[in-house]
């Protein structure tokens, strides 16, 4: 009887813990096509650790996003395909507010801060912060094989999935694509 109970009681407790895990991630399969080519992560890894620069050139990590879920997206200012992408990741910004999610745009462009805020003040860019990847130390640090090269990671910093090419980020059906990925509801 009292193994019974105890049987019972660690099924409850096991069964909680799952939903509430799910809950922290959601579905990240069956990506639209809106979304381009995204891959849900084999293996969940951590966010790196290296460091990229704001416009001031202070250093940061994605440690300085504690407890949010973050859309980075690798790119730099002479590549097409990440020019045509940027507005929707703009909009993005907010679009995803509710979800505390921060979107975090990389540039890999070696001149730094100046040329993407120039980039930024001639596309009407004003919701994503100024954010530099010197050296690519963060795109070799994620394996990209290309720019444009986007990564989700969930609210513990582990990545959900990655697009690499263009996708259109402030499309309804990406939207709630990632609002169910992350753990929202759609």
């Amino acid at each position: 009887m009292m193994r019974a109970v105890l049987t019972l009681v660690f099924t409850v407790i096991v069964t909680i813990l799952a939903v509430d895990a799910s809950a922290a991630t959601g579905d990240c399969s069956a990506a639209p096509a809106t979304i381009g080519r995204f891959q849900p992560a084999a293996q969940s890894q951590a966010a790196p650790t290296v460091p990229f620069y704001d416009a001031a050139g202070k250093a940061r990590t994605f440690a300085d996003y504690p407890g949010q879920p973050l859309i980075v997206n690798l790119w730099a200012t002479w590549c097409p395909p990440c020019v045509q992408e940027m507005p929707a990741l703009d909009r993005l910004v907010e679009l995803l507010r509710a979800e505390r999610a921060a979107v975090l745009a990389l540039s890999s462009d070696r001149e730094g801060a100046p040329v993407v805020q120039r980039f930024f003040e001639v596309h009407a860019i004003r919701r994503l912060e100024i954010l530099v990847d010197r050296k690519t130390a963060v795109t070799r640090a994620l394996a990209a094989p290309g720019l444009p090269t986007t990564i989700v990671f969930d609210r513990n910093g582990r990545e959900l999935g990655r697009v690499v090419g263009v996708a259109e980020w402030d499309a309804p059906e990406t939207l709630a694509f990632l609002k169910r990925c992350l753990g929202g509801q759609p």
